[in-house]
């Protein structure tokens, strides 16, 4: 391994780029407040995936859908501490330096196999966040102007549905935005994406509560093994923030307490989604679509508040590529700004998203296939290479197991979650 190669020296670091070890991020950031810290976490985590949730829900029944949710809290937040005990122990007493991204962690344990691992599954990854986000506003915008989500039940033009006319009206916008070579630029739209986001999705759950009291839908609280790791797929997709825990650590002030800033940022995020899944399904029951907004109906709150979520979604496309930019700029065009290479980028993942026939369940298929890897599996495995001579068997029994159920989670969710794509809908 390349850790034990060079680990004697003090004065060892990552090689210079533009080469295979390049770490993604060079520039020294100032460092953050622990309420900063939490702000930044939250705004990491929390994002499109969450409006799949009460689907999810209604596919698992909430009883399930809740155990399943804090399961993958549980193991994300403890995933998380491994690879900044990790970092920290080859920083601190290998002497290594400069390790300051999941790339630059890869490449320290494992070479330039470790770190083209974990590029691809950060690519993978974040471009499945950006077909997730193309997917809601195209079904989001479809059904406020056709009343259906899946824009069929009004005439389409040019061969075209509503679905794929907003999803292609959005391009040249995208192409736009992701040509800004910096994202302080995006900075200020950021900031009011959020304020959007939290405002929408506060509206969303007051409107579950009044919709539960008026109807009182038939609930069911299990439906099932066999759907257990379908929801497991949605959940940790929702959760996946893993690619950012390392650069949250190296900004944080007070390291020591970083662990339990985190802790308290991800039991707070827990308790925001287990909410709004249940109170999504508490409200619908089985009539609770892919996309929970769906549901609302197409009063004037509900459209400013679909439309709210469209506009943050938007925004934070460029954001959420710009992980993938950084790999494929340094592979492929010397760590140079490519404005080519980006636009190519966001067509790929337009025409993903027009194959893509429903929301949750491809959240589920991207969250089990490539985000449980990343999420639990590396994780662990980059633990268990570094601590195996101090922690002995405790190591092998604690990181296997996690690598085991990553494992199982990937085959068996990656299955559930083609099998509910290519099912029929009701």
């Amino acid at each position: 391994m390349v850790f034990k190669e060079a680990g004697s020296s003090s004065s060892y670091s990552l090689p210079p780029y533009p080469r295979e070890d390049t770490p993604l991020l060079t520039n020294s950031p100032p460092l953050s407040s622990q309420f900063k810290t939490c702000a930044n976490i939250f705004i990491a985590i929390v994002g499109a995936g969450v409006l799949g949730l009460p689907y999810t829900f209604k596919t698992t029944g909430y009883a399930t859908g809740l155990i399943m949710l804090f399961i993958v809290a549980f193991l994300t937040y403890h995933c998380m501490l491994l690879l900044v005990n990790t970092r920290r122990k080859l920083e601190s007493i290998m002497g290594f330096s400069k390790i300051k991204s999941f790339g630059d962690l890869g490449f320290t344990i494992c070479g330039p196999f470790g770190r083209f691992s974990v590029d691809a599954m950060i690519v993978l990854s974040q471009a499945g966040f950006c077909v997730s986000y193309l997917i809601f506003i195209a079904s989001t915008l479809s059904y406020l102007v056709a009343g259906n989500s899946t824009g069929e039940t009004i005439p389409v033009f040019l061969g075209l549905t509503p679905k794929v006319l907003f999803l292609w009206g959005c391009f040249p916008f995208q192409l736009g935005l992701n040509s800004i070579k910096t994202l302080t630029h995006l900075a200020p739209l950021s900031i009011f994406a959020d304020a959007v986001d939290i405002t929408a999705k506060s509206v969303v759950m007051v409107e579950d509560v009044f919709e539960f009291m008026q109807n009182r839908p038939n609930l069911e609280a299990f439906k099932g093994f066999s759907v257990f790791f379908y929801g497991i797929g949605v959940a940790v997709y929702a959760f996946e923030g893993i690619g950012m825990v390392l650069p949250l650590e190296s900004e944080t002030k007070d390291k020591e307490k970083f662990g339990r800033v985190l802790g308290i940022g991800m039991g707070l995020i827990s308790v925001l989604f287990g909410a709004f899944g249940a109170l999504g399904y508490f409200a619908f029951g089985e009539e609770t679509k892919d996309i929970i907004t769906n549901n609302l109906g197409q009063g004037l709150i509900s459209i400013v508040v679909q439309l709210g979520l469209c506009i943050n979604l938007f925004i934070t496309f460029p954001l959420m590529m710009n992980p993938v930019y950084e790999v494929f700029e340094r592979r492929f065009y010397d760590s140079r700004y490519c404005l080519w290479i980006r636009w190519l980028l966001v067509l790929i993942v337009s025409l993903v998203a027009l194959l893509v026939p429903n929301f949750a369940d491809f959240l589920s298929l991207v969250g089990s296939s490539v985000c449980v890897v990343l999420g639990f599996v590396l994780p662990a495995l980059f633990h268990c290479i570094v601590f195996r001579d101090e922690l002995g068997w405790r190591c092998l029994v604690s990181d296997g197991a996690i690598m085991v159920f990553g494992f199982v989670v990937a085959v068996t969710g990656t299955y559930t979650s083609v099998s509910e794509i290519l099912s029929p809908k009701a």
